[in-house]
């Protein structure tokens, strides 16, 4: 195969479509911006992979979980994001969550080395009219691209709110007050610190969070929608009194040693590095101003002296509308030689733009073979994510879509919750053993 796939985007997804072309002995250019002189409103480096938001790839349980269930397929498959996940992992009960810089100068360093693949910095302006190309920039696209992709799919691509949640350095907790575990006391060590919240304390907390100084819109931001998974907090609290209470501050299956019993709320910060240095706060994404969310966030017990590594942030996230403009394997109807993958599709979170990144990049090698590329069943976990981006969810009302056992084929007949988890894998553990026995070696 003497041809060469364009790669622009080199995120999660753009760095796993180029790895599993390059490993299928397919050339690869991939255009990375950052690194050109050019930067992103989220980016802090210039690394490959970088991780923006949280450093958690969420449950690695692949017995009961949907997103656990992708990662297990994802490492059958060879996933580089994967193998670099497992490498730099940290505790988070039964979570995979790793040390983020370590994470990204792995894939980095993977990427750099690969024969088969050229690492340009350099931004691309305009899609090519011609050769096999993979568009992986995700949901900070650059501007003038944005526009080359409107022109090109004919739609006005759609957009939504995604919400950085701030870090916190260890050494500044008060743990005292706070405590080490994981909820019900899951995971092999306690890896969640948590800090415990009175009826008082969290009452006043939300009220700040209403009250607090908040980010203003820009007038064509005005109606863009959040997705939920990465709601506000501030935004989460004017839904209700209790929303927060059942939501990232739940304090069940806590007890706090001091008393013996579940505090009224709980906030909880998870490792974010190796060294254990960082902690970030968990579902805290704020779009509250710098200043106010280091006065609020004080208020919480423990953190009464915390000092932030990152404070949180918000950015514009844009992606097209995938249904009505992709076919089943990712290419843009109006120009096939053309993919997308990654969070540009719609899929939403790190795993599943991984996910698509990995499958865009089997399709093309696949199609320079001369091949027809075969997708993963719909039992998967790959194949009921790809299902839902191409032709699965109503492109009328599409949004932004983690994994889920929602959009796998439904289990027969009536069973236990956990039994019908199980159930879910188990169908697809084997109907992926299938599928990869019928993929070239």
């Amino acid at each position: 195969m003497s041809e060469t796939v364009q790669i622009i985007g080199g995120g999660l997804a753009g760095s796993e479509a180029a790895w599993q072309l390059a490993e299928a002995g397919v050339k690869v250019r991939l255009s990375e911006m950052r690194g050109s002189g050019e930067k992103t409103p989220a980016h802090h480096t210039d690394d490959l992979a970088e991780l923006v938001c949280s450093n958690s790839f969420r449950s690695d349980d692949g017995e009961q979980n949907a997103v656990g269930l992708l990662h297990s397929e994802m490492r059958a498959l060879g996933s580089v994001i994967l193998a670099a996940a497992d490498l730099h992992r940290v505790p988070a009960g039964s979570a995979l969550a790793v040390d983020r810089d370590g994470f990204s100068a792995e894939v980095t360093a993977r990427i750099a080395a690969h024969r088969n693949i050229e690492l340009v910095r350099e931004r691309v302006d305009v899609l090519p009219e011609s050769g096999p190309t993979i568009v992986a920039t995700g949901p900070l696209t650059a501007m003038r691209l944005a526009e080359s992709i409107g022109a090109a799919t004919g739609a006005e691509a759609l957009a939504f709110f995604d919400a950085i949640a701030p870090i916190v350095h260890r050494d500044s907790i008060d743990m005292g007050i706070c405590w080490m575990a994981s909820r019900w006391d899951k995971g092999d060590t306690k890896d969640y610190i948590n800090c415990p919240m009175t009826k008082e304390d969290y009452l006043a907390f939300r009220q700040g969070l209403l009250d607090g100084d908040k980010t203003e819109f820009k007038e064509w931001e005005q109606d863009t929608p959040y997705f939920e998974g990465c709601m506000p907090i501030e935004v989460a609290a004017e839904r209700g009194e209790d929303t927060l209470r059942y939501g990232p501050m739940k304090p069940v299956g806590l007890d706090d040693p001091r008393t013996g019993r579940w505090p009224y709320a709980v906030v909880q910060l998870r490792q974010d590095n190796r060294l254990g240095t960082l902690w970030n706060m968990v579902g805290f994404q704020t779009k509250l101003k710098h200043g106010e969310q280091v006065r609020l966030f004080r208020t919480i017990p423990g953190l009464e002296n915390a000092e932030f590594a990152r404070l949180g942030g918000l950015h514009r996230n844009t992606f097209i509308n995938s249904p009505r403009l992709l076919d089943e394997t990712l290419r843009l109807r109006s120009a096939p030689h053309i993919r997308f993958a990654g969070q540009i599709t719609g899929c939403e979170g790190y795993v599943e733009s991984a996910a698509v990144g990995l499958l865009a990049g089997r399709f093309a090698a696949a199609e320079l073979r001369g091949e027809t590329p075969v997708r993963p069943p719909i039992e998967t976990a790959l194949g009921a994510l790809l299902g839902h981006i191409t032709g699965g969810a109503d492109a009328t009302t599409y949004q932004p879509m983690n994994v889920n056992f929602g959009l796998f084929p439904p289990i027969s007949g009536r069973s236990k919750k956990a039994d019908r988890k199980r159930a879910y894998t188990d169908r697809a553990k084997q109907s992926l053993k299938n599928w990869i026995a019928t993929q070239p070696a």
